[in-house]
């Protein structure tokens, strides 16, 4: 069953700039990373410097495998400059509801 994983990031006003461009150029490879199925960014529509990524994965252990990738490479550590303070990973089942 896959997994549903909403990361949520609150970015410094200087630093969304900085973070868009980051996510055009790299996402492709988020795309292509194995079990990753989509993924979306969006912007709150009452604070610009607030985005959420919704993101479909096979599995949350393959996220958390594309995590470390990302860690590994320094990615987070550069992206967690441009944020106000930590950001919230969330994983969700599909209720078949």
């Amino acid at each position: 069953m896959s997994v549903l994983v909403l990361l949520e990031v609150s970015l410094k006003p200087e630093n969304v700039n900085d973070f868009t461009n980051f996510m055009k150029n790299e996402l492709h490879d988020t795309r292509g990373f194995d079990g990753c199925n989509g993924l979306t960014v969006h912007k709150n529509q009452d604070d610009s410097n607030n985005m959420v990524i919704v993101e479909d994965w096979d599995s949350r252990q393959q996220y958390e495998k594309y995590l470390s990738w990302r860690t590994e490479r320094g990615d987070l550590e550069k992206l967690a400059a441009w944020l106000t303070g930590a950001p919230s990973i969330r994983y969700y089942d599909n209720a078949q509801i």
